[in-house]
C-alpha cells in the first residue's frame, strides 16, 4: 500500500511498532545522532531499557524487520506519559512514520490508564511542532534555556487522553 504525501514522497505503508530490544540500540543511536544536536549515548538507551522501571521504549521497523525507522522513549508515571525522545530516521521523514508512531504512543498512554501525555520541544523545530499540534497537543508552558547545547527554551506541550481499562 503506497499513498503520496503533499510533498510528493511516497508514504510508507508497511511497518511495525514494537518494544525496543538491546539489538535495536545501534540503529536507534544512529537515528539519535542524525536527529539531535546533543544525542543520547548508547549507555543512556541501555540504562532506560534495563534499569529504569518507568521507561518504555519502542521502535518502528520495516516490514522485513531489518531496519529501524524510528524510535521513542517514554516514561509512564502515575497517570501521565512523558515522551522523552522520539525521532524518525531522516530517510523516512515525511512519509507518515512519525504521525503513526505518535498515534501509537497516545494509544499506549490510554492503555496504561494515563490521562495525559506531555513532552518538550524546541521552538525552532517547526516540523515537530506541526506534528504535535495535528495530534491535538497544546502548549502549556515554557522551560527557559532548557536545552544545554544552545540554551534554547523548550515549549511544554500537553494532550488529554481517555484512559482505557486493561483488557
Amino acid at each position: 500500500m503506497i499513498a503520496h504525501t503533499r510533498k510528493g514522497r511516497e508514504r510508507l505503508g508497511a511497518f511495525s511498532i514494537m518494544s525496543m530490544s538491546l539489538d535495536d540500540i545501534p540503529g536507534v543511536v544512529e537515528i539519535e545522532n542524525l536527529s539531535f544536536p546533543t544525542p543520547w549515548s548508547e549507555s543512556s538507551f541501555r540504562y532506560e531499557l534495563q534499569e529504569n522501571p518507568y521507561a518504555s521504549l519502542f521502535v518502528a521497523r520495516s516490514r522485513e524487520g531489518a531496519t529501524v525507522l524510528a524510535f521513542a522513549c517514554v516514561w509512564v508515571i502515575d497517570q501521565e506519559v512523558k515522551i522523552n525522545n522520539i525521532a524518525v530516521h531522516p530517510s523516512y521523514r515525511g512519509r507518515g512514520v512519525g504521525t503513526r508512531f505518535l498515534k501509537f504512543l497516545i494509544e499506549h498512554a490510554a492503555a496504561q490508564g494515563c490521562r495525559e501525555v506531555t513532552l518538550e520541544v524546541r521552538p525552532s523545530n517547526q516540523t515537530a511542532l506541526s506534528l504535535y499540534r495535528k495530534a491535538g497537543f497544546v502548549p502549556i508552558g515554557r522551560r527557559k534555556q532548557y536545552y544545554t547545547d544552545t540554551h534554547e527554551d523548550a515549549i511544554v506541550m500537553w494532550l488529554r487522553v481517555e484512559p482505557r481499562p486493561a483488557t
